[in-house]
């Protein structure tokens, strides 16, 4: 088991279905893995959890304990949003915390953890005012926004749900854990 704990926080995108290799790939670069899901892709890899619980060796969460009850997992070293869809990044941005991941995610920036965002949204949705403003609100807060060359890229607005999840930028996003800050 690794020193170093990765929170792996996935929404509702269509890479969220490689997400048992990636973790596989983060275990390989020596993190021990903790993944948090949005409601919605606890519902899509509903028959899933239990594996990768065991894969992880770490509960899969997608809500917020009680009050009172103790944290099941290890503090993080570091943050992973990935897939982070426009109403992920947009939440976060905000401070709007109904959800766990989002949550985590928003506490993890005044904690100081490093932390990378990987958004997965399409061409139509990064039109609206709001998500420059988003992804330029977490860059503010020191957050990696993987957007753009180098990172995702957007598919076309008259597509959506058609991008291919193959070309979507693990690798990226995991090399840029290991070294937060140093990709833009």
């Amino acid at each position: 088991m690794s020193n170093r704990t990765l929170y792996l926080f996935a929404s509702a995108a269509p890479p969220l279905f490689d997400v048992a290799r990636v973790i596989e790939d983060a275990q390989a670069d020596g993190w021990d893995v903790c993944l948090g899901l949005t409601p919605t892709a606890a519902r899509w890899l509903a028959e899933s959890l239990d594996g990768l619980a065991v894969l992880t060796g770490n509960p899969v969460r997608w809500e917020y304990g009680l009050p009172g009850q103790p944290d099941l997992w290890p503090p993080a070293d570091a943050i992973l949003v990935a897939p982070a869809t426009f109403n992920t990044v947009n939440a976060w941005a905000l401070g709007l915390t109904g959800t766990f991941v989002v949550g985590v995610a928003a506490e993890g920036i005044g904690k100081g953890i490093p932390t990378v965002a990987v958004p997965c949204v399409n061409a139509a949705y990064v039109r609206h005012p709001q998500f420059d403003r988003s992804i330029e609100t977490l860059r503010g807060a020191g957050v990696t926004v993987l957007y753009g060359e180098g990172g995702f890229v957007p598919n076309q607005p008259n597509q959506p749900g058609q991008g291919d999840p193959a070309v979507y930028p693990w690798r990226v996003a995991l090399d840029a854990v290991g070294h937060p800050g140093a990709h833009v």
